[in-house]
């Protein structure tokens, strides 16, 4: 075969890293975009923060702009230049805070303080309690083998085995488990749901009615707890049917996971990207003003460019301005396509804002794209991690789209409205006859929605709906 050379004329689209750049930034969340703009700040001297004076730094500005540093009067008490060897400095200058005020009291000790967990309260009632070395070298092992909702995960003789005591037999070991067992929050160290269960009805006191009772479902009917009928679980417990759901409610009360609520994270709210609400009937959209930084470029390097320096200072000064304002621009773009995406979004569902998910219609990514005249990729990166303040509540932008449902009169119906109809219906049957899914499908098409059964039983599950058998409740 012969090599040759041809000449070929075609179009392709490139990727510029303007284009990159502009696509990173609208895919971003607010926190990452955040940590984008810190970056770019941090490595780019040509772009700074505009800071807006506060009235208090205005009124200390000159007319040029300057500080003023007019001398102020001496305000010793005596008058004097110097001070007097015994004079202490709690007589002269104001506490930043009153000695006893409460801020000043707890804020050092709330500030920045990570929430105890767990093991650390459990191993701060170990210190506070008796054992010897051994019994406490098991306690500690038994503390590392807890997990966050204070259930045992090992058993005794595993522990026991991994702490390498050879001297120890198993029923030291568990002598000191039922100490542990008596550790605060009540129901830690057990080894199942039954158990931790039962340690939280032994540490009642003896008074509290239905407690042997319920004690006696835990231990023998605890599988069959939710299904079972009053009336024959009292028969089994000889027991009148009074006493069995005072005992149902009582182990109701009890928390099945101790420990999850100890070492609670502080609560991360969600940042808005955009603001929603009505007035004089009519819905505006509005952005977050909040979730970036306003940027400018520093004029005094940017008049370096063209001062009388070197050929290499100029070269990186030209670099860096054009990156600044390529990243300004790459942020105008987001903001713009981000506003046209929420505006459209809005117009779409603006039942939904006025009367709830129940009114939610269909909408896919290409209706938007079709009408801002972008890709569907595009509105997917805009609409993918940011977060819409309605008056409603606030919602991710992916959740105003759904699939649709043909209904009977020919129309479509939001996968979400249908979802929120199931809800609805489930919350208003009869527990002694929950609603299966044929019939939850027969009562949507009488409404006008023509749903398949497994559709229902899919929709069901999604919305964390058990089905009927389970949900069955006999009063």
């Amino acid at each position: 075969m012969k090599q040759s050379l041809q000449l070929k004329l075609g179009q392709n689209l490139a990727l510029t890293p303007q284009l990159q750049q502009a696509i990173k930034l609208l895919q971003l969340s607010t926190l990452d975009l955040q940590q984008a703009i810190d970056e770019a700040l941090e490595g780019n001297p040509l772009l700074e923060r505009e800071e807006e004076h506060s009235d208090s730094e205005t009124d200390a500005l000159g007319d040029n702009g300057e500080l003023d540093f007019t001398e102020t009067k001496d305000n010793s008490p005596d008058g004097d230049d110097e001070l007097a060897v015994d004079t202490r400095w709690e007589d002269l200058l104001p506490s930043s805070a009153p000695a006893g005020s409460a801020d000043y009291e707890n804020g050092f000790t709330e500030r920045d303080v990570a929430p105890e967990s767990l093991h650390d309260q459990l191993h701060w009632q170990l210190n506070l309690t008796r054992f010897s070395d051994t019994d406490r070298k098991l306690a500690e092992a038994f503390i590392d083998s807890v997990d966050t909702n204070g259930r045992l995960t090992q058993t005794p003789e595993e522990i026991l085995a991994a702490v390498d005591l050879p001297e120890v037999e198993i029923d030291e070991a568990m002598a000191v488990l039922h100490l542990l067992q008596h550790f605060e929050p009540t129901g830690v160290f057990a080894r199942d749901l039954r158990e931790c269960l039962l340690l939280q009805l032994r540490q009642m006191p003896a008074d509290i009615p239905c407690r042997d009772i319920a004690g006696g479902i835990v231990s023998r009917h605890l599988d069959h707890i939710a299904t079972v009928d009053p009336k024959k679980l009292a028969k089994r417990l000889r027991t009148d049917e009074d006493s069995v759901r005072g005992a149902l409610a009582l182990i109701k009360s009890l928390d099945p996971t101790p420990g999850a609520n100890i070492g609670v994270s502080d609560t991360e709210y969600v940042i808005p990207d955009v603001f929603v609400s009505k007035k004089n009937d009519q819905w505006r959209v509005e952005l977050n003003p909040d979730i970036a930084p306003r940027l400018k470029i520093n004029t005094m390097y940017a008049e370096l460019a063209s001062a009388g320096n070197s050929a290499t200072d100029r070269s990186f000064i030209r670099d860096n301005l054009q990156e600044a304002k390529w990243f300004m621009k790459s942020l105008q773009s987001r903001n713009e396509t981000l506003l046209k995406v929420a505006s459209k979004i809005v117009e779409h569902q603006r039942a939904f804002l006025e009367l709830g998910e129940e009114a939610m219609r269909p909408l896919v990514l290409a209706n938007i794209a079709d009408q801002i005249e972008m890709h569907e990729s595009t509105i997917s990166r805009a609409t993918t991690r940011k977060y819409m303040h309605t008056p409603r509540g606030i919602y991710e932008l992916k959740f105003f789209f759904s699939s649709h449902v043909g209904t009977t009169e020919g129309g479509e119906c939001s996968s979400t409205a249908i979802k929120a109809l199931i809800k609805k219906l489930v919350q208003a049957e009869d527990l002694k006859k929950p609603l299966s899914d044929n019939k939850l499908g027969t009562l949507l098409k009488e409404q006008g929605v023509v749903v398949a059964r497994r559709t229902v039983a899919k929709y069901r599950e999604q919305l964390g709906i058990p089905p009927s058998n389970e949900r069955k409740r006999l009063i």
